[in-house]
């Protein structure tokens, strides 16, 4: 891809634009600039404890081989990177090991298991659907069509032996995707965005996502099956071309998406065909919804803002509290209701690119608690059973990578699972931590099912 084909923002962009972040003084209450980590410096609370960390290396090992996602099979963490994927053995979180590397270019390889299979998203434009494939650089080709971006899917019933069994190309390929399974069918929503005109498969409006049906016993059937417009009006206040990311929720038959310039939830009871419930924007705060995660009781909403997509300083007094933050909405007869913002309260740097990220509930009973990526800004959890008036109750936080120019990295996706946290460090590779807190104490307990991909929401 060369940026000539592809002017699409992405999770990680290399700078935030001045308009973006000229933002007057608000009532933020970082630490005080002296407090500013030094890079190697270690911040963390007093509960928060981390157990291993295993680099990037092989294929990976470069600064621009962003790792991504992350998705949980039993004993394996799988681990998405621009360069491919990564199985993580975590049957012994406390000595967690890489068992297998595999190399498949094609940004970003959000990742997710069901079953037997995994999936692979790929938001840039491709010679060919192979993991042998290059960067597309023909203008030409672009214009014809002559390229591919989407979904590719491996069969995983042995995890340290994954075979790429099927692709399926989607309009302006899959940023981010969500499984909804239905019975034998697993359903894949398909979040892309970023119209182009020079790109065949990829012409605005797109106001939509891709539906992927995937029989479980036969993925190699698998196609795209719906493409829904859920902006048929362009979008609440700028044009929605498109999603960036869809959590459902499917034991309540709910989703909530994250759709560029606004949040929307959806009715996902018949998954190949959701039906939009309501819309929100928030054009004072809220620059590119990014994510959406709901409470246990499906009465709260969080989405995010990645204000800059990713790749800036934005969590400093000049920014402000409530911009690249979460927002919390009650939801209630399918209608949203904002109640307040959260933003992690420690300044970062002007090296270090901080805003709110990838996360996932921890399964405290009578209570709705979250841990989070941040990037740069390191690892939170919060509470937030009180919607109106969310609580932060431990961090993690490496500091800068370096005190000399910004390098993008820090946590892309920060996730519980059974009774561990894993961070998906861009730079660093996989961190395993452990929060040690009574608050959370009962959340040990919970146990997921065989898969576990945060973008499909269980319920406890």
């Amino acid at each position: 891809m060369t940026a000539a084909l592809r002017p699409r923002r992405s999770r990680v962009l290399g700078a935030v634009m001045a308009a973006s972040v000229a933002i007057g003084l608000a009532a933020f209450a970082p630490a005080a600039a002296a407090d500013v980590l030094e890079p190697g410096e270690i911040d963390k609370s007093k509960n928060m404890h981390l157990l291993t960390n295993i680099p990037k290396n092989g294929a990976f090992a470069s600064e621009g081989a962003f790792s991504s996602d992350l998705a949980f099979k039993g004993d394996y963490a799988f681990a998405g990177n621009y360069n491919g994927f990564t199985v993580y053995d975590i049957k012994n979180p406390r000595k967690a090991r890489q068992a297998l590397q595999v190399a498949c270019p094609g940004s970003q390889n959000d990742i997710t298991v069901y079953g037997d299979l995994m999936f692979l998203s790929v938001d840039s434009t491709r010679t060919d659907d192979s993991c042998n494939s290059s960067s597309l650089s023909s203008l030409a080709d672009a214009q014809a069509g002559n390229y591919w971006e989407g979904i590719r899917i491996w069969d995983i019933s042995d995890p340290l032996a994954p075979v790429y069994v099927k692709s399926v190309a989607t309009d302006c390929g899959s940023h981010t995707h969500t499984l909804v399974p239905d019975g034998d069918t697993v359903y894949v929503y398909v979040s892309s965005y970023g119209p182009n005109p020079n790109l065949a498969n990829c012409q605005p409006p797109h106001d939509k996502i891709s539906i992927v049906e995937v029989p479980v016993d036969d993925p190699t059937a698998a196609a795209v099956i719906a493409e829904p417009v859920l902006f048929p009006d362009g979008g609440l206040t700028t044009r929605t071309a498109g999603c960036h990311d869809i959590t459902a929720y499917p034991e309540v038959g709910l989703a909530a998406g994250a759709c560029m310039g606004e949040g929307v939830v959806m009715d996902i009871e018949d998954p190949a065909n959701p039906v939009l419930l309501d819309r929100v924007a928030d054009t004072e705060n809220f620059a590119f919804w990014h994510s959406a995660t709901f409470n246990n009781d499906a009465t709260t909403v969080m989405f995010t803002d990645e204000l800059g997509g990713g790749g800036g300083a934005t969590c400093n007094p000049a920014v402000g509290p409530n911009k690249g933050a979460n927002a919390y909405y009650t939801l209630s007869d399918g209608e949203l209701s904002f109640e307040s913002y959260f933003k992690i309260p420690r300044e970062q740097s002007s090296t270090e690119n901080c805003v709110a990220h990838n996360g996932s509930l921890i399964p405290v009973k009578g209570k709705d608690v979250m841990v989070q990526a941040w990037y740069q800004g390191g690892i939170n959890v919060v509470d937030f059973t009180d919607p109106a008036n969310p609580v932060e109750i431990g961090h993690f936080d490496r500091g800068p990578l370096s005190d000399e120019r910004l390098i993008i990295g820090g946590s892309w996706s920060a996730y519980y699972y059974d009774g561990y946290i894993y961070s998906n460090d861009i730079q660093q590779g996989l961190d395993v931590l452990e929060i040690r807190d009574r608050r959370v104490a009962n959340g040990k307990s919970g146990k997921y099912a065989e898969d576990f991909n945060p973008q499909t929401q269980p319920q406890y």
